[in-house]
């Protein structure tokens, strides 16, 4: 008997054999396979609360969000190839992607690869979408849109193009930064902060790697892993240990001034260059509390703004008191982020950037920080599964 030739061939989503089987047995074949694919990506959209989230959507009516096919997210990440990883954290992996619109028209966007989702907490998933799609500020990231069709989420944000403050600040090469440029993004991270706080949302990581530059080096909050919108479920978040309010750490009840302890941690991170660190005996909380009170603050600021001169001093002693006051314990005693906005904002107008501040800023390429090991995750009892995953991390 002749032996049976076979080749191996493919089509769209399917795999066939094709040889001395009848042709009809093969398409029936894959269309079994194609069904049982569909069946279960209908299934994973079902589990996120897709059907929820359209009908949310649907009586909205007027909020932009996208549900995106999965065979584009595998295409425009080729298939999550490593390369485009841009971040990677305790919530997930994040990946440059290039979406297609049509009609030879691009986009590109960063895609949150999410870990999975804990089915308990579905509602709260969709709930928590439903707030995000609907914030609309300069200063935050946008959420564009989602595909449920993965065994986790997918969620789509715009791609913020200058990396993270973290890369500003501690990447390499050194770049200049001016005290302007430091008070023009630590008045931005607190406008945006105050407008999440607006609508009861609360972030739970301020941290620097989780604000974005844009154009312009304009800042971005972004990575709302731990956002908790401050109603009833009140749930315990994950947060970065070194900017961890230690109030939180007593009870595990996530405030406003939870946010506003850690944004103080970053803006004294701003005025010296000095990355908070967890497990040191004496961290730059304490440090920065001692010099301003010994009158020896200049010690431990970054020379770049020291060395503009007697003029700048007046203000960074105004920053430093305010970032004093964001981290007071308690909690109580800390201003509101709409007042801590309003301070910075004001004590930016003193110092307005020019165009050397800019150029210093767009310098040579610089590369990424990668992962700290001092910038120690936090997770507390009863933590929950994240919305998403760090942006540029």
């Amino acid at each position: 008997m002749p032996q049976r030739a076979f080749s191996l061939h493919s089509t769209p989503g399917c795999r066939m054999f094709r040889g001395s089987f009848g042709r009809s047995d093969c398409f029936l074949g894959a269309e079994v396979v194609c069904h049982k694919r569909r069946n279960k990506r209908q299934a994973y959209f079902e589990q996120h609360g897709g059907e929820m989230l359209s009908r949310f959507l649907k009586a909205e009516g007027n909020i932009s969000f996208t549900f995106y096919n999965r065979e584009h997210i595998v295409k425009a990440t080729r298939n999550f190839h490593k390369s485009n990883i841009i971040g990677e954290g305790a919530h997930g992996t994040v990946y440059k992607a290039i979406l297609s619109l049509g009609n030879d028209t691009m986009e590109t966007v960063a895609v949150k690869r999410c870990k999975q989702i804990d089915t308990s907490r579905t509602t709260e998933f969709v709930q928590e979408l439903m707030i995000l799609c609907r914030v609309n500020h300069k200063n935050i990231v946008r959420l564009l849109g989602c595909c449920l069709h993965f065994q986790a989420p997918m969620l789509v944000y715009e791609f913020v193009q200058n990396g993270t403050l973290n890369d500003l600040l501690h990447g390499s090469p050194r770049r200049g930064m001016t005290l302007a440029t430091r008070l023009r993004i630590a008045a931005e991270t607190a406008v945006a902060l105050a407008h999440l706080h607006s609508r009861t949302i609360l972030h739970g990581d301020v941290k620097p790697e989780n604000i974005l530059l844009g154009d312009g080096w304009v800042a971005k909050v972004s990575d709302f892993g731990c956002t908790t919108i401050d109603d009833n479920i009140q749930v315990v978040p994950k947060g970065t240990l070194a900017y961890l309010d230690p109030e939180f750490l007593q009870d595990f009840s996530l405030t406003d001034k939870t946010d506003v302890y850690s944004f103080g941690v970053v803006l004294m991170e701003l005025l010296t260059r000095r990355k908070p660190r967890a497990k040191e005996q004496k961290n730059l909380t304490i440090m920065f509390e001692e010099c301003m009170g010994n009158g020896n603050l200049c010690e431990l600021l970054d020379a770049d703004i020291v060395e503009e001169g007697y003029s700048a001093m007046e203000v960074i002693h105004q920053a430093g008191d305010l970032a004093r006051r964001c981290t007071a314990v308690p909690g109580k005693e800390r201003p509101p982020m709409g007042l801590v906005a309003e301070e910075l904002q004001r004590q930016s107008d003193k110092r307005p950037e020019d165009s050397e501040a800019m150029l210093a800023l767009e310098g040579h390429g610089y590369s990424h920080t990668g992962c700290d090991t001092d910038a120690t995750v936090f997770y507390g009892i009863g933590s929950r599964a994240a919305l998403s995953t760090e942006l540029a991390r």
